[in-house]
């Protein structure tokens, strides 16, 4: 089965631990439906988040959807100037029979700026 990687992101509306994992949740609950992807499919999801995000990791949003025996890795983004706050973002490496070019990147809210190129 061939590997891909899924894109996604989500702008949240204020830094707040259960708004930061009901949110993360969505964005990972619609990368796998766009994706007609399981659970199993799932080799490593790598989350990261803009410098204003403390208040949890996102990786506990994705353990809380059964990703628990998935390797997941938390990583805070580079602080660059005028770059759009309270983002999370995803890149989940998975098994798929999907070309390239039929993968499905997730962009919620106002993560849809960042990547109009790619957002369904």
């Amino acid at each position: 089965m061939p590997v891909r990687a899924v894109r996604g992101a989500v702008q949240l509306d204020r830094d707040e631990s259960e708004h930061m994992l009901s949110s993360v949740e969505e964005l990972l609950s619609e990368i796998l439906t766009q994706n007609s992807l399981e659970l199993e499919d799932l080799i490593s999801v790598i989350l990261t988040a803009t410098p204003d995000l403390v208040s949890e990791f996102p990786a506990v949003a994705a353990r809380r959807l059964g990703m628990g025996d998935v390797p997941l890795l938390c990583a805070q983004e580079i602080d660059v100037q005028g770059a759009l706050p309270r983002v999370v973002r995803v890149m989940a490496h998975v098994e798929t029979a999907k070309s390239r070019q039929e993968v499905r990147h997730v962009y919620l809210r106002g993560a849809q700026a960042l990547r109009r190129d790619l957002a369904q």
